[in-house]
């Protein structure tokens, strides 16, 4: 349409969506009906090991703040560890993301317990096997959570430590590592714990410093800022940041993987 010699400009919708219907930039105009649904084929912002490790009156977790981007760090100050209640706390390993929404949910059921007022609060146990029907739910959709989860805690006197992952595996143990960790930090507390397994609360500090350590020094996903979260008779504590003191002194003498 021409208006005294000059062309009008095109309607400004022309070619964009219509109400009710999906549009896509590039394609080839506007679609009738929804979007095909998706999964989560290739988790995004990732956070490398949760350890853990039990001792005498307590439990205790730890894990860096990296989220990395594939191979990119990312975020070096994300939080991986929840402290669910004074007898609880919870750290995972995988897609950030999912750690996220799993957090909103369990904070509000925390929420709802309490407001319920019947003197009751959701013990270790119960938020492991919540999380088992979880991830084992969400597995068979074929929608899992990327997540591996350690649930640490101290309820009616006795230590708890648990593990579930992405399909619902489920077991306890009184030490346990996720993601790189399952292969270099397992071996040294199990030998850790075989020499002594009573460990107190210092030594199993230690050892999960140590291990930290050696993660840093060894796994590239790695960060050496990290937190740690302690649940004794008196509650949930979560510490940090904090930094591991590393010594890379002997770095140049390694050769042959370039």
């Amino acid at each position: 349409m021409e208006v005294g010699g000059a062309r009008a400009p095109p309607p400004f919708w022309a070619g964009g969506p219509a109400p009710g219907q999906t549009y896509i930039p590039g394609g080839p105009g506007p679609a009738v009906g929804p979007l095909p649904f998706t999964r989560t084929l290739t988790p995004m912002v990732t956070g490398t090991s949760v350890l853990g490790a039990k001792f005498d009156g307590g439990v205790i977790i730890a894990a860096d703040m990296m989220g990395s981007y594939g191979s990119l760090a990312r975020f070096r100050g994300i939080s991986r560890l929840l402290k669910v209640n004074d007898t609880t706390m919870l750290g995972a390993s995988g897609d950030y993301a999912d750690f996220q929404y799993l957090k909103q949910i369990i904070d509000q059921m925390v929420i709802d317990e309490e407001l319920l007022g019947d003197g009751h609060s959701y013990s270790p146990k119960a938020i492991h096997s919540w999380l088992t029907r979880v991830m084992y739910n969400r597995r068979s959709k074929i929608n899992p959570l990327w997540n591996t989860v350690v649930i640490g805690g101290y309820y009616n006197g006795e230590s708890f430590l648990g593990y579930v992952d992405m399909l619902g595996v489920a077991y306890e143990a009184p030490t346990l590592a996720t993601g790189y960790g399952a292969y270099l930090a397992q071996p040294l507390m199990r030998e850790a714990l075989e020499k002594k397994p009573s460990l107190t609360k210092e030594e199993a500090r230690d050892l999960i410093e140590r291990c930290m350590k050696i993660l840093y020094y060894r796994d590239a996903r790695s960060f050496n800022r990290y937190e740690v979260a302690i649940a004794t008779e008196k509650g949930v504590e979560v510490e940090g940041p904090l930094t591991l003191e590393a010594n890379w002194d002997i770095a140049h003498l390694i050769s042959g993987f370039e």
